[in-house]
């Protein structure tokens, strides 16, 4: 199963009038996953975890949505805008599903982020930095047209915050946590044994990553 690995934004071309915003192909590491989930669940949802689907926007090879079902999430969606990361995706899916460790129902879906919409009922969305200011921009107010009536149906967990200020800038959304959630030693080992061998040395190992976690509040409130 793969789904490690760094591919550059530059290379991830799939003819879309996105591609330019793409910024990378780089999976998040699993201790860094599961810090952020500890920091959401003690943002208290306002809903059981197994009432909520799980989102992840740029959801490459799939590794997110595979760590995302050792939760009891009610469903695990993926959207992916490359084919060929979409096709490597669905194989690890179902090597998950063959192997007994998928928990939850899981899709993966080839489209534009931006034009997907959010399933019914609470959704927690995920983002590693997958796309520039201008798409996270226009997937936040498209959501924030299709949830006037679902004050709190909403939370986003963003890690490698690099694009927070569009996020600071939309109304409706609130800020529950930012800060740092640092990779266990095996992650930072590994991390950093990846980006040894890319070929400009673009990109930096460090052993945290900043996040943040967001809530839609709703644009009404007094």
């Amino acid at each position: 199963m793969r789904t490690s690995g760094l591919v550059a934004g530059r290379h991830l071309g799939a003819g879309h009038r996105h591609d330019r915003h793409i910024t990378a192909y780089y999976a998040v590491a699993p201790s860094v996953f599961q810090g952020i989930i500890v920091r959401w669940r003690r943002c208290r949802p306002l809903a059981p975890i197994d009432a909520y689907t799980f989102v992840d926007l740029g959801a490459g090879m799939g590794r997110a949505m595979l760590l995302a079902c050792a939760y009891p999430f009610g469903a695990v969606v993926g959207v992916e805008l490359h084919p060929t990361l979409t096709r490597i995706a669905r194989k690890n899916l179902a090597l998950w599903r063959a192997a007994g460790h998928a928990h939850s129902p899981m899709r993966i879906h080839c489209r534009d982020a931006a034009e997907f919409p959010l399933p019914p009922g609470p959704c927690v969305a995920f983002l590693f930095n997958p796309f520039g200011a201008p798409v996270l921009r226009r997937t936040l107010r498209a959501w924030s047209r299709s949830l006037v009536q679902r004050a709190g149906q909403l939370d986003i967990l963003y890690v490698n915050n690099e694009q927070e200020s569009v996020l600071e800038r939309e109304p409706g959304f609130e800020r529950l946590f930012r800060g740092q959630i640092r990779r266990s030693r095996a992650d930072t080992v590994a991390d950093r044994a990846i980006l040894k061998r890319q070929p400009n040395a673009e990109y930096a190992a460090t052993s945290w990553e900043g996040c943040s976690i967001y809530r839609w509040a709703g644009t009404d409130r007094k």
